[in-house]
């Protein structure tokens, strides 16, 4: 036991053999930590402090002698008994008659669960398969506490005949022959591999489909039982001949027991599995698979009526909503006190309200029609306003938005039509919306292919041009168009990129082109003379005129 020393519930002696079972305070492998440890049951199999089977706990056998005298069998192990201490190669148990190197093979051929390695899962597997397979009550009478004494002797007969004819331990061999095969999978066992031989149906199997036909476990420590030639273990083979009480877990050797729930029990022990109270003739509830009595079951597990505080008992109807319950003559209005039964309600902190109820003292308003939302109806929302569904509609068109996109703008809905109908940016040449790449001209918008010069059509987008009578020119047309010619050069006098000129009675110049028509200087800020179309410095005027 790993050096630590516990005290069984109780324990007894055959052929020497000392066992230990399950154990007071051992703690239960299914509820873990909610589980105080194991309390047995006067007579139940179960814990009296979370109601799991003992099995479910964490059981310990402590091995004193071999599984064969354990089970009383008479004969000897093998004729090569195990040379070695398994506990000292770290293991609980081991296959008797194996050397070291071939026990290593042995489990190798099993699941990891199935390896009873000291101090692993594997152990307790083992420790709880010997409780399940082997039951202390059907290997021994000492251990069958409910025994009528004038059924002893059936008892005694059905032990004997099962460890005479029924019961025996598998040994692990060698495969020395060949064409063998399995005597459950029927596949075939390879020359020199380690098989379990039983003696008793004279079969080979690999040591993986060892197993319980019934249970599908495989046979611990090899032990099992024959039944029309089928292998179980000592559990199930005696389930096939006898009924076993659902509460005590003994067998019954009685003719005369109950049947309930698909289960046998003890006559005495079909009860309440909270106050033990017999139910034989006494209406029960299942719950969790168990059966209670009446009392029992709505003491524990009845809800308590919301509106009155009693419980609400099996022949009650219980009525839910929100984890709380009624009885169904409480389900009522909390203001009115109609009956809510089969009829649309509210909930308002805790209360329930008929519809009426609930309407004129909770319900809001639709933002569309103002008519109140009803219990039960569909209600549209976005951000903080509520609509009904027929209401939630687009502002200009009137059809319903539904699950449509739709654009809010101040407290109307239009859809996307409608919207890009009365709002969306129009080109003022064509039109029509500008959905992207625009040209505002004098705060107007433009599409950049319809913002052209209104002389020759051409794209002014992106390009210098000017305005006449709101109209957009592009340089060269308004030049052509409306600008002064230079008298000089006769090109157009633009303006654009601040180009300035000379004004002189009816004639205009470029600044660049107002020069002397003798020396080519610039008259620009100087005097000058006009000689008929011509213009002249003073210098040259004097030399003209000499």
């Amino acid at each position: 036991m790993n050096g630590v020393q516990r005290m069984p519930t109780d324990a007894f002696d055959v052929n020497g053999v000392l066992i230990t079972d399950v154990e007071e305070g051992q703690p239960c492998l299914q509820c873990g930590e909610t589980c105080s440890g194991f309390s047995p049951h006067t007579w139940r199999k179960n814990c009296t402090s979370c109601k799991c089977p003992r099995e479910a706990h964490d059981v310990c056998h402590e091995e004193w002698v071999s599984v064969r005298s354990r089970l009383g069998l008479k004969g000897e192990e093998s004729t090569s008994p195990v040379g070695f201490d398994p506990r000292a190669k770290g293991l609980a148990w081991a296959p008797p008659g194996l050397p070291a190197h071939k026990v290593d093979e042995y489990f190798a051929m099993l699941p990891e669960i199935s390896v009873p390695r000291l101090g692993t899962p594997g152990e307790r597997y083992r420790d709880r398969q010997l409780a399940i397979q082997l039951p202390k009550q059907d290997l021994a009478r000492t251990y069958c506490r409910h025994l009528n004494p004038k059924h002893a002797s059936s008892a005694d007969d059905f032990m004997a005949a099962r460890n005479e004819i029924a019961l025996d331990i598998g040994t692990v061999q060698e495969v020395l022959e060949r064409d063998l095969h399995c005597g459950a999978c029927l596949s075939p066992l390879k020359y020199g591999s380690l098989a379990v031989s039983t003696s008793k149906l004279g079969l080979l199997y690999h040591p993986a489909c060892f197993r319980c036909t019934d249970c599908k476990e495989l046979l611990v420590d090899l032990a099992y039982c024959v039944h029309d030639d089928t292998l179980f273990c000592e559990r199930h083979y005696a389930e096939q001949l006898k009924p076993r009480c659902a509460a005590c877990d003994e067998l019954i050797f009685s003719g005369e027991y109950t049947k309930a729930m698909n289960k046998d029990w003890h006559s005495g022990h079909f009860c309440c599995w909270q106050c033990d109270e017999s139910l034989t003739g006494q209406r029960y509830v299942l719950r969790d698979e168990h059966p209670y009595c009446i009392k029992c079951y709505e003491s524990v597990f009845a809800n308590s009526c919301e509106e009155c505080n009693k419980i609400i008992g099996i022949d009650s109807k219980d009525l839910s909503y929100k984890d709380k319950h009624w009885h169904e003559a409480c389900f009522l209005c909390n203001r009115c006190r109609v009956s809510l039964v089969d009829k649309q309600f509210g909930s308002k902190v805790d209360k329930i309200y008929c519809g009426n109820c609930y309407d004129a003292q909770f319900a809001s308003r639709c933002d569309g029609c103002g008519e109140i939302f009803r219990a039960g109806t569909k209600k549209m929302e976005y951000k903080t306003r509520q609509w009904h569904e027929k209401c939630f509609c687009c502002v200009v068109c009137k059809n319903p938005i539904g699950t449509k996109s739709f654009i809010p703008r101040e407290q109307e809905i239009y859809c996307a039509g409608c919207y890009e109908d009365k709002f969306a940016t129009r080109c003022v040449k064509c039109n029509k919306i500008i959905t992207s790449g625009g040209v505002t001209y004098k705060n107007e918008p433009w599409h950049r292919d319809c913002f052209t010069c209104s002389n020759c059509n051409n794209s002014l987008a992106g390009q210098r041009f000017t305005s006449r009578d709101d109209k957009p020119y592009c340089a060269d047309c308004f030049g052509e168009l409306f600008a002064k010619k230079c008298t000089a050069c006769s090109k157009p006098i633009t303006g654009i990129g601040g180009t300035r000129f000379i004004s002189f009675e009816d004639r205009h110049w470029h600044n660049d082109c107002f020069i002397c028509a003798g020396c080519k200087t610039s008259l620009v800020g100087r005097g000058f003379i006009t000689d008929n179309e011509d213009i002249i410095c003073p210098e040259c005027a004097k030399m003209k005129l000499m």
